[in-house]
C-alpha cells in the first residue's frame, strides 16, 4: 500500500545557493543531461549539494560546462551559469568520474518510442544504470527519474549482482520527475508531490536529506511500492491527455451544432471536480513526453492484459492525431479546395509555448503537412524556429509574425505564445489581401477579429 505523508506548508525557505555544503551531505551524479537532466543538476546544485552530470555527448558537456544550456528553459541559463560559477556543479563524458565519487545517481535518460512498435525504448535506461554499478567505488543510491513502463525497475534490480563490485551494496528506487517544459525549473525547486517508490528506510532518509528544502516548504512526499512509483507518471499524462482528447472530441459536436467549445469549457471548468486546466479544444498535445507515454502505457497495458485502459488510449491517441488532419482540412478549404501554391503563414512551431522543442509538435506537423501539399509555407516561432529549420529545412522561415503574414492566403495559429496571440489584427490585415485566420488553439477573440476584417474559423467554434 502507498502512504501519503504531508509536511503543513511553512513559510517557504530559500534554495541553498550560497555557502558551504556540509560535509556530509550525500554527494550527486546526474545520468543524462537533456531537458530533464540538465534542470535537475542545476536544482540539485541550487539545493546545496556537490553535483556531477554526466553525459555521453561532449559538444553537450562542453556547453554546460559553460552554463550555456543547449535549449531554451525559461530561468534555467541562469541558474545553470550561478551554479557552475560557484563550483558545486560540474560535468563531464567520463562516466568513471560522473560515479566515482556520488552516493547518490540520479537515472534522468530517454525513453523514446521504439521504431517498431508502440513500446518505450529502454536502452538508455539499462546502459546508464549498467554503467552506474559497473563503476561504483562505493555504496550506491540509484534513483531512476526516467519515465519507464511498470516493471522496468524490477528487472533492473536484478542486474545488481552480476554487475556490482565485489564489496559493495546498491539499491535501486524510483523517484518519477513531474516537470512541465517552460516551468521546469520552479517545478523542481518547488515540486507539487514527491515519490519515492521501492525504498528502504535507509535509501528514504538520504532521498528525504536531498529534498529536505521542498519537504520543508510543505511539499507531500508519497511512499510507495515500485510498481506504483512507474506508474504514477504515465498516469498522469494520460489523464491530462484524455481531457485533452474528450474537449477536443466535444469541439467536434460544437461544431456540428453550431456551439462554442470555449464558451462550454468555461462552464465546464467551474465545476470543482473538472476544473478548467487542460480543457482547451484545438490542435491537441505533442512534445516529447505526452504521446510517447501514453503510447508506451497502451503497449504496456495490453502485456498484462489490462485491455479496456489500452482500447481508451487508443481513442485518446487518435482523437488527438485527429486535430492535426482537421485543421489541414480547414487550411485547405479556405484555399479553395486546395493549397497548391498557395501562401500559408503559420504562427507557431514549438508543440507548446515556452519552449523551442519541436518534437512530435502539432504546429510543425501541420506545416509540414501542407508543404508536401504544394503549399508556400512560411513559418514564425519565437523561440523554436531553429529547432524547427533543423528538423524541416525545405519550409520557409520568417523573423517576425509580419513577415510570416505578408501576402497569405490563410494564416494559421498553432502554437499559442502570448506574442503571437496578442498581435494587432487590424495592422496585420493590412499585410494580406485575403484576411482569413485558422486559430487552431481557441485563443483568439473571433469579434475583434472579424471587425478587423478577418475571416475567421477556430476549432468547435461557430463559423459566424
Amino acid at each position: 500500500m502507498s502512504t501519503s505523508r504531508t509536511r503543513t506548508r511553512s513559510t517557504p525557505a530559500p534554495p541553498a545557493t550560497g555557502g558551504s555544503t556540509p560535509t556530509d551531505a550525500p554527494r550527486i551524479s546526474v545520468i543524462g543531461t537533456g531537458y530533464l537532466g540538465a534542470t535537475h543538476a542545476a536544482a540539485m546544485a541550487a539545493l546545496g549539494f556537490d553535483v556531477i552530470g554526466y553525459d555521453t555527448d561532449q559538444n553537450k558537456v562542453d556547453a554546460l560546462s559553460l552554463g550555456k544550456v543547449p535549449f531554451y528553459e525559461p530561468g534555467l541559463d541562469t541558474l545553470l551559469t550561478e551554479q557552475v560559477e560557484s563550483g558545486r556543479l560540474r560535468f563531464t563524458s567520463d562516466v568513471r568520474e560522473a560515479v566515482a565519487d556520488a552516493d547518490v545517481h540520479f537515472v534522468c535518460v530517454g525513453t523514446p518510442q521504439q521504431s517498431t512498435s508502440h513500446a518505450a525504448n529502454l536502452s538508455y535506461v539499462e546502459a546508464a544504470f549498467t554503467a552506474i554499478l559497473q563503476n561504483a567505488t562505493r555504496d550506491a543510491l540509484i534513483v531512476g527519474k526516467s519515465t519507464v513502463p511498470v516493471g522496468t525497475a524490477a528487472n533492473l534490480r536484478t542486474l545488481i549482482p552480476s554487475h556490482l563490485p565485489e564489496g559493495l551494496k546498491a539499491e535501486l528506487v524510483w523517484n518519477p520527475e513531474f516537470l512541465r517544459e517552460g516551468k521546469a525549473v520552479d517545478d523542481t525547486l518547488h515540486p507539487d508531490r514527491i515519490v519515492i517508490g521501492g525504498a528502504s528506510a535507509h535509501a528514504e532518509a538520504l532521498l528525504r536529506t536531498v529534498y529536505a528544502t521542498p519537504i520543508s516548504e510543505g511539499t507531500p512526499v508519497v511512499t510507495c511500492d515500485l510498481p506504483t512509483a512507474e506508474l504514477v507518471k504515465v498516469s498522469a499524462n494520460a489523464f491530462l491527455a484524455t481531457k485533452i482528447s474528450f474537449i477536443n472530441a466535444i469541439a467536434g459536436v460544437c461544431e456540428a451544432a453550431g456551439a462554442d467549445v470555449t464558451v462550454l469549457a468555461d462552464a465546464l471548468g467551474h465545476d470543482v471536480r473538472i476544473g478548467r486546466q487542460f480543457l482547451n479544444a484545438g490542435l491537441g498535445f505533442g512534445g516529447g513526453c505526452l504521446p510517447k507515454d501514453i503510447r508506451a502505457l497502451m503497449h504496456r497495458a495490453s502485456e498484462l492484459g489490462a485491455h479496456p485502459a489500452a482500447r481508451l488510449l487508443q481513442q485518446v491517441d487518435e482523437i488527438n492525431m485527429g486535430q492535426r488532419e482537421r485543421v489541414i482540412a480547414l487550411a485547405t478549404e479556405a484555399c479553395g479546395g486546395s493549397v497548391l501554391n498557395r501562401r500559408i503563414g503559420v504562427l507557431g512551431a514549438a508543440f507548446k509555448p515556452d519552449t523551442d522543442d519541436v518534437r512530435d509538435s502539432p504546429a510543425l506537423n501541420v506545416a509540414a503537412a501542407l508543404h508536401l501539399r504544394g503549399a508556400q509555407v512560411t513559418v514564425y516561432d519565437p523561440q523554436a524556429s531553429d529547432t524547427a529549420r533543423r528538423t524541416f529545412p525545405t519550409l520557409g522561415y520568417a523573423a517576425s509574425v509580419e513577415e510570416a503574414v505578408q501576402g497569405s492566403d490563410v494564416v494559421l495559429l498553432l502554437t499559442e505564445w502570448p506574442q503571437l496571440v496578442d498581435s494587432d489584427p487590424a495592422a496585420l490585415a493590412a499585410l494580406t489581401p485575403t484576411a482569413r485566420v485558422i486559430d487552431a488553439r481557441g485563443k483568439l477573440d473571433p469579434t475583434t477579429w472579424r471587425a478587423a476584417g478577418w475571416e475567421f474559423r477556430g476549432l468547435g467554434r461557430p463559423a459566424a
